[in-house]
């Protein structure tokens, strides 16, 4: 490998001549003219013991070091920004002070730098002082001129890339052979302040104003107040173009950064001259006829693109009064009232104004903010996302030259018409020396605030002692934009501040969102009503099911009912089988008596006599009273009951025995007439047909069915005694005064309609059985009547013929638990 400082090509000259040639053309002060300042190039290194250092320098003698020679201890840092580690290439922009020499003065170089790092694994031979991961170096290119850097910049990172492409840093050959090529450029006189071409490469004007969009005015406004400015953000390149771009609004302000390295330089204002002719058809000659480029950068200013944290003692230096600076570390937002007046935070795309005499002079005017809207409108409009920097349509409205002509002319109106504002205050009392065309004082179109503001500043006052008093016959004294608001004036900010807010990509955005929530709506509300219409037919679907299984259930209650019917029925006919047979046992008892009586008449000679037959029906006459007023005569007098004619005796008799006949038929045939009743009537002389009805109307009516049961006991008779002179006690059962009613009601009707009190028949018990508990003696004694059959009526026959003879004849009483029996049966059949 060849030694970097040995020659490849004889025609070279050796580095000493060419840095000794270069120390020459320094006496310029900005190494502006041909054979000015050879371009150098460095290797910066990061040791991770000993931080950024130095590795190597290109173009010098060897063994020179002009980092040690001119006092750059702050190379390294300035190379290798804050945050480079972050990126796999990132770009820093700074100034350096070259000191003043014996044969030249101090001055201003500008140096650019290119960091990479790579993975310390992919090196071909790994150095013993490599001891991270990784290793991180720049490559650094100092010029004199800041003026190139855009064309440099694609330059020195294909270099850069191409070197650690060799995975090999000791071989240097391909940065000695860029210095060398950069060298002859110079030389030749390629690289010199006539030459235009590409002098704004990666400049772009169009981002400064997308981004800032009226602000961007204000910024420059900012410059020509000299305040002091902090720029961060946490990219490093485009923390510094955007301030080489802010400055390049400025026309010639580039080719004239010679005092911004420190704040002790003023070379520039040393050399200006007042100038004493113009040519209009050259336009660097009236630019610099009118004053142009503003020096913002002069005594005690400072212009550092990217300045590091060791700089800091520099910016708070009490030498230093303003300057426009970066940084990519956050912590000089912790102290931002200290070092600026006015904050750029790019990160978040705002500015920040601490100084209140500031903001008063930084507020624009009608006419500024009409004239700043006019070109964010042009810009905004040719906006191209592919490519920033160029038009969509290719135009020269909203172009990089566009811009930069936009600017240069409102500076032009600015520096007219505050000359005319000048010269309006020296003839205030002439009227007749002031411009017949201009009315009013143009200057104040630019706020008479940032006039006054300006007109205390160093670059001011620079500028008024160059210039000619009457630069306003050269250019108009007249803002761009004068007048007062109008309503275009309203529209375009109305329509810029309807652009800020995005509303083309909100309302794209919010279109493809609501289509989206459209569809989700539309699925969700068919589901809704497909759930809706569903549950409707399960609801009906149910109320057609409760329906059937209320009509089933109808059915079955029906059907139940009939059952409970049925079942009502079924226990009817079992209390009508029990009445029947208490009928049975309430006849034979009937008839057993019918015999005892007929045996009684045998016996004792019943109506054998008158005598006999009155004492008889006086004794039952007396008999009947005394159960009449035993019963509260609820039924009449028992005695008179039963007194008759002796008309018909003889067919009554018969018809007697033939009821009686009738009667133990009936009761062998288990009917449901009760024996008494028919009994009753055939005594009383009415016709078995009317007691029959009687009968039934008297079972309807008012007998109880469970006197059967009390007044009968398992035998079949009545607990109470049968004599026939002995009377129920009242409080033998609810049966007798129920019948006695009954038949009261009766008599009471018959009595009515024949005029006399009806009859009552009045009965005796016979005598009961011994043992009520034996059931079969009841039986037995029941069913000796039956077996007496026709005899017993024959006896009665014969009897009722010879009670015939006699006027009247007391016949046997009903017995009281067989008229009880008969009204249980009866309340039975009724239910």
């Amino acid at each position: 490998m060849s030694d970097p400082s040995t020659p490849t090509n004889g025609a070279t000259p050796p580095p000493s001549e060419r840095a000794a040639a270069a120390t020459a053309a320094a006496d310029t002060g900005n190494g502006a003219k041909s054979g000015g300042f050879i371009p150098l190039v460095s290797v910066v290194d990061f040791h991770h013991a000993r931080g950024p250092e130095v590795e190597k320098w290109f173009g010098v003698d060897e063994g020179s070091d002009p980092a040690a020679e001119y006092d750059w201890a702050l190379l390294p840092f300035m190379a290798l920004s804050d945050g480079a580690h972050a990126a796999t290439e990132d770009f820093s922009y700074f100034t350096l002070l070259r000191p003043a020499t014996s044969d030249a003065p101090a001055t201003s170089l500008f140096g650019i730098s290119c960091t990479r790092q790579m993975d310390a694994s992919q090196l071909l031979v790994r150095p013993a002082e490599v001891t991270r991961s990784t290793v991180q170096k720049a490559v650094v290119i100092i010029a004199d001129s800041p003026q190139y850097f855009g064309v440099l910049r694609e330059r020195l990172s294909v270099v850069t890339r191409a070197w650690f492409a060799q995975r090999e840093f000791t071989d240097t050959e391909i940065l000695r052979r860029f210095q060398e090529s950069l060298a002859d450029e110079k030389e030749r006189g390629l690289l010199n302040d006539d030459e235009d071409r590409d002098r704004y490469l990666g400049m772009s004007l169009r981002e400064l104003v997308r981004e800032f969009k009226w602000q961007t005015l204000v910024l420059l406004k900012s410059c020509l107040l000299q305040p002091k400015m902090l720029f961060f953000g946490s990219r490093c390149e485009r923390l510094c173009m955007m301030q080489f771009s802010l400055i390049s609004l400025i026309p010639g302000l580039l080719r004239n950064l010679q005092d911004s390295a420190g704040p002790e330089l003023s070379n520039y204002e040393k050399k200006l001259a007042k100038p004493t002719s113009l040519r209009t058809s050259d336009r660097n000659s009236l630019l610099s006829y009118m004053g142009l480029p503003l020096q913002i950068f002069g005594k005690g200013s400072l212009f550092g693109p990217y300045t590091p944290l060791q700089q800091l003692d520099v910016l708070a230096d009490f030498g230093t009064k303003s300057y426009i600076v970066g940084s990519t570390n956050s912590l000089l937002l912790q102290q931002k009232d200290r070092y600026s007046d006015i904050l750029i935070n790019l990160d978040e795309g705002s500015i920040n104004v601490t100084s209140t005499s500031l903001k008063a002079a930084l507020q624009l005017s009608v006419s500024d903010r009409r004239w700043i809207d006019f070109i964010t409108q042009n810009v905004n409009e040719t906006w191209d996302e592919a490519n920033p920097g160029r038009t969509k349509t290719m135009g020269y409205v909203g172009s990089e030259e566009f811009i930069r002509l936009q600017f240069e002319e409102y500076l032009l109106s600015l520096i007219s018409s505050v000359k005319y504002h000048n010269f309006m205050l020296k003839h205030a009392n002439n009227p007749k020396m002031l411009l017949p065309h201009i009315e009013g004082d143009p200057s104040l179109d630019f706020s008479p605030e940032f006039v006054e503001a300006w007109s205390r500043t160093e670059n001011y006052r620079i500028w008024d002692s160059h210039t000619d008093s009457h630069l306003f016959d050269i250019v108009d004294p007249k803002h761009p934009c004068a007048g007062g608001l109008t309503i275009d004036d309203v529209q375009r900010r109305i329509a810029q501040q309807v652009q800020d807010l995005h509303l083309d990509e909100r309302f794209a955005q919010g279109r493809e969102v609501l289509g989206r929530n459209l569809a989700a709506g539309r699925e969700k509300a068919s589901t809704m009503f497909n759930k809706l219409y569903a549950d409707m037919e399960a609801l009906r679907e149910a109320q057609r099911k409760r329906a059937e299984e209320a009509r089933l259930q109808a059915g079955s209650d029906g059907q139940a009912d009939k059952n409970g019917g049925v079942a009502a029925a079924v226990d009817l006919a079992k209390a009508q089988q029990t009445m029947q047979a208490v009928g049975v046992k309430a006849g034979a008892f009937v008839n057993s008596w019918a015999a005892w009586a007929g045996e009684k008449r045998k016996a004792a000679g019943w109506g054998r006599s008158s005598g006999n037959s009155d004492n008889h029906v006086a004794s039952g006459a007396g008999a009947a009273a005394a159960a009449g007023s035993g019963r509260g005569g609820s039924a009449g007098s028992w005695a008179s009951g039963w007194v008759k004619g002796s008309k018909n005796r003889a067919s009554q008799a018969s018809q007697a025995s033939g009821s009686d006949a009738l009667l133990e038929r009936d009761v062998a045939a288990g009917s449901n007439r009760l024996p008494h009743i028919s009994t009753s009537s055939t005594v009383t002389g009415r016709s078995d047909d009317t007691g029959r009805s009687e009968e039934r109307a008297l079972n309807r009516g008012s007998i109880s069915g469970e006197s059967i049961l009390d007044g009968v006991s398992e035998s079949g008779f009545s607990s109470y005694p049968a004599s026939p002179q002995t009377r129920r006690p009242p409080s033998g059962g609810a049966s007798a005064p129920a019948i006695d009613s009954i038949l009261s009601a009766r008599g009471d009707k018959r009595g009515s309609q024949n005029g006399t009190a009806p009859p009552v028949t009045v009965f005796s018990s016979p005598p009961r059985a011994k043992s009520s508990s034996n059931s079969d003696d009841a039986v037995a004694s029941s069913r000796a009547p039956h077996e007496r059959g026709a005899k017993g009526a024959e006896a009665e026959a014969e009897a009722e013929a010879e009670a015939d003879e006699t006027e009247t004849e007391p016949l046997p009483p009903t017995p009281p638990p067989v008229a009880a029996a008969a009204a249980e049966a009866a309340e039975v059949q009724t239910m």
